[in-house]
């Protein structure tokens, strides 16, 4: 399969991470629900340990194979956000169904993580922006950010939809409006690009989600009752898809190299 076209500077060290596109956002979103759906129906035909067991192999697998890339590849880092997802799924509901532990106590134990890598990424990276994950230590503190914000996500979903009794229809709309807040703040308020970024990278977790949910759950729990398993089949092939989708050249692209030549 091709690489996308490299449009760096000479000189200039490889990007190992998407520039947060549109097309980015749009399979960020996929890939949460995505991995709420792939969760929930994992867990249900496998014993939960094995599940959580098979999530965690799979996701070390998939980052290694990303971290050995050197440059971003839309295959490896797209493989890593789903296994991230799938697995940050698992880590958020296990705290809750395994542990006891509360939608809200969970919540704020994982906001506190977050905010506990971000600090030590800038203690020593002096940079959060995703535009200079240059370095294999960056790229560290960027997937274990990564990981936090959806294990954060998952439980903040859980906690609209169940703890505070929205529901998913609900929770839906609250996030889809929360969602919009990043993104006036930078396109009208000027906010700073790496909050905004970030900001809006925990939103799109809980309204992923939430979307899955209200898709899969049966309709005694406030879903659509289409099921778990056919929900996450169709976004892992949506998901797939837009992913070879990036190795295709746009007509804008491929008309610029061709009157450079």
């Amino acid at each position: 399969m091709p690489r996308p076209a490299d449009t760096r500077s000479p000189g200039t060290p490889f990007t190992r991470v998407p520039k947060p596109t549109p097309s980015f956002w749009i399979t960020k979103a996929v890939s949460t629900a995505m991995g709420e759906a792939v969760s929930d129906y994992s867990i249900h035909v496998l014993p939960p340990v094995v599940a959580v067991l098979c999530g965690f192999v799979l996701f070390v697998i998939a980052l290694i194979v990303q971290l050995t890339r050197g440059r971003y590849s839309p295959w490896s880092y797209w493989l890593t956000v789903g296994m991230v997802a799938v697995f940050g799924t698992m880590a958020a509901d296990v705290m809750h169904v395994a542990l006891g532990v509360p939608y809200a106590v969970s919540t704020t134990f994982y906001a506190l993580a977050l905010a506990a890598v971000f600090l030590v990424w800038w203690r020593v990276e002096g940079t959060l922006s995703v535009h200079d994950i240059v370095t294999t230590r960056r790229e560290l503190f960027y997937w274990a950010a990564v990981i936090a914000t959806f294990a954060m996500g998952t439980a903040l979903g859980d906690l609209a939809a169940v703890g505070l009794g929205l529901g998913y229809a609900a929770s839906i709309v609250v996030f889809a409006l929360v969602m919009l807040v990043p993104v006036l703040g930078f396109r009208l308020a000027r906010w700073n690009g790496v909050f905004c970024f970030w900001f809006a990278y925990v939103v799109t977790r809980p309204l992923g989600a939430s979307i899955a949910d209200a898709l899969g759950k049966p309709r005694s729990a406030g879903g659509l009752g289409l099921g778990d398993g056919p929900v996450a089949l169709v976004l892992v092939l949506l998901m797939a898809a837009l992913v070879v989708a990036m190795y295709v050249p746009s007509r804008r692209g491929v008309r610029t190299r061709s009157l450079a030549s």
